[in-house]
């Protein structure tokens, strides 16, 4: 991997790229509140954020609130998420999240990766998407599927592990671009830089690509 200053260089050139390719990128889980992204994130796990739009707006009309899935029969919120996948241990997350929300905070979401972590179901990832989201203030990059792929390609990282390749891309990714950073490489994944179908004659960070042909 290339030198710390070299990386930091090549990150904020990758950001600029990005941003002239998808001048509108950011987070496509659809939600009105705290509640509502982190509902949401927690669902999107293993599961495409389509799917999770498609599913959360009848969840939250049959449970508006954190005490609705608090006191909500676990069957009932089960069957509303049938279809993201893993659908009854995400339901105990849920459950248990809004139980702790309503008997700690009184229902009002954590505003600190202390807090958030706390919470069943809710990790590192999960907390910045909504630090990030809702208050603006990430504690870390987010690190997906995608941006743990496309991170490795751009030599930003050199390794698999989620937590090691968070700690790396918060040491090149300037602070103020820790959100915006995984929303462009999500979308640049999603559209140009495909696992099963990379568009490489397409792609605007080609040039700094180390695993190109």
């Amino acid at each position: 991997m290339v030198s710390l200053r070299a990386r930091r260089l090549r990150a904020r050139r990758v950001i600029a790229e990005l941003r002239r390719a998808f001048p509108d990128s950011g987070c496509n889980l659809e939600h009105r509140d705290a509640w509502q992204l982190l509902v949401a994130t927690i669902l999107s796990a293993q599961c495409t954020d389509a799917r999770v739009n498609q599913v959360t707006p009848a969840l939250f009309r049959a449970f508006p609130t954190p005490r609705d899935f608090a006191t909500a029969p676990l069957a009932a919120i089960e069957d509303a998420i049938r279809s993201t996948g893993f659908f009854r241990t995400k339901a105990k997350s849920l459950q248990g999240a809004a139980r702790a929300i309503v008997e700690r905070r009184d229902g009002a979401v954590p505003d600190t990766l202390a807090e958030l972590v706390e919470l069943p179901g809710v990790g590192r990832k999960t907390a910045n998407v909504v630090l990030g989201e809702i208050w603006r203030r990430p504690e870390g990059v987010v690190v997906d599927t995608h941006v743990s792929r496309i991170a490795r390609k751009l030599g930003l990282t050199d390794t698999t592990d989620p937590g090691k390749a968070e700690r790396q891309l918060n040491e090149v990714v300037p602070r103020d671009d820790w959100r915006d950073f995984t929303h462009l490489i999500i979308d640049h994944g999603r559209q140009t830089c495909r696992a099963r179908a990379p568009r490489c004659d397409e792609c605007p960070l080609y040039r700094w690509c180390e695993t190109r042909a």
